[in-house]
C-alpha cells in the first residue's frame, strides 16, 4: 500500500489538499490511503522512523516550524530513500534550496494557482503510484488479488498469515498493517511459495513472520503479536521448517 502524507501549517489549504487526495483515492479505488495530514513535521518524521515505507509526500515548504518543509524532506530521505516528495509552496524562488539540501523532488505546486492545484495533485498521485509498483514488482514478491471493485497488491514479507472467513468461499489475509478479504481457496495460496505452509485446514502461515509457537496449546505468535493455530498432524512438519 502506497501511504500519503501532508504536512502544511495553512489548515484550510491542508485540508484542502487531504481532501483532493481522498477524493481521488475513493473514485479510482485505489490502493494507498492518508497515513497523517499534520501541521508537524515531527510527527512525519516519527512515523517514517518507526514503519517501513515507500511514501508520497506533500510539503509545505515554509512551515511555521523550526523544520522548513525542505529540511523536513532531507529528514524523510534518510528514512524512505524511494519515496515521492512534492513541495507546495508560495516561494517559487525558494526551490534552489532543494539542491542545497540534495532533495529529489516529485514536482513543485505553486499555492497561488488554485485552479490547477488538483489537477497536479492528481498528477503527482498517479505519478508516485506508478513508480511505487513498478519499483515493488522488480525487487519483491507480491501477492495480488481482487477484492470488490479494488485490486489489492501486498509483499509476501508483510503477510502473517490467511485464515478462511465465515463467509462462503472467502480468505481473510492478515498482513502487519491491515486484513483483507476475498474469494479464494487456502489450497491455491500454499502453493504460491515455500513461505506459505498450510499449519491448519483454517489457516496458511507465513513461517518467516513467526515469532513463537506454543506447541502445548497449539498457538502461533507473530512477529507483531496476532495469533493463528496449527493442528496437531501439522505441528511435526512446521517445527522441522523453523529448526
Amino acid at each position: 500500500m502506497l501511504e500519503i502524507f501532508i504536512c502544511e501549517d495553512d489548515k484550510k489549504q491542508k485540508e484542502r489538499i487531504t481532501k483532493y487526495i481522498k477524493d481521488y483515492i475513493m473514485i479510482e479505488e485505489l490502493d494507498m490511503r492518508v497515513a497523517l495530514s499534520t501541521d508537524n513535521p515531527d510527527e512525519i518524521i516519527e512515523y517514517v522512523q518507526s514503519n517501513n515505507i515507500n511514501g508520497l509526500y506533500f510539503l509545505d515548504v515554509d512551515l511555521k516550524h523550526e523544520k522548513s518543509g525542505i529540511v523536513l524532506g532531507a529528514e524523510i530521505r534518510k528514512y524512505d530513500s524511494r519515496g515521492s516528495i512534492v513541495f507546495v509552496t508560495t516561494h517559487s524562488e525558494l526551490t534552489y534550496l532543494t539542491f542545497l539540501y540534495k532533495v529529489e523532488a516529485l514536482d513543485y505546486i505553486i499555492k497561488d494557482d488554485f485552479t490547477d492545484i488538483q489537477k497536479r495533485v492528481i498528477d503527482c498521485i498517479k505519478t508516485a503510484n506508478e513508480r511505487y509498483m513498478s519499483n515493488q514488482n522488480e525487487t519483491k514478491k507480491r501477492f495480488q488479488i481482487k477484492s470488490g471493485d479494488k485490486v489489492i497488491s501486498e509483499e509476501y514479507s508483510n503477510i502473517l498469515f490467511f485464515e478462511t472467513s465465515p463467509k462462503l468461499h472467502k480468505i481473510v489475509m492478515h498482513t502487519d498493517q491491515r486484513q483483507v478479504e476475498f474469494y479464494g481457496k487456502l489450497k491455491e495460496i500454499e502453493e504460491l511459495d515455500d513461505c506459505f505452509y498450510r499449519c491448519h485446514n483454517s489457516f496458511v502461515v507465513n513461517i518467516e513472520n513467526i515469532a513463537n509457537i506454543d506447541k502445548k496449546t497449539r498457538e502461533i505468535t507473530m512477529e507483531n503479536g496476532e495469533v493463528c493455530f496449527a493442528s496437531s498432524r501439522y505441528m511435526k512438519e512446521l517445527n522441522n521448517l523453523l529448526k
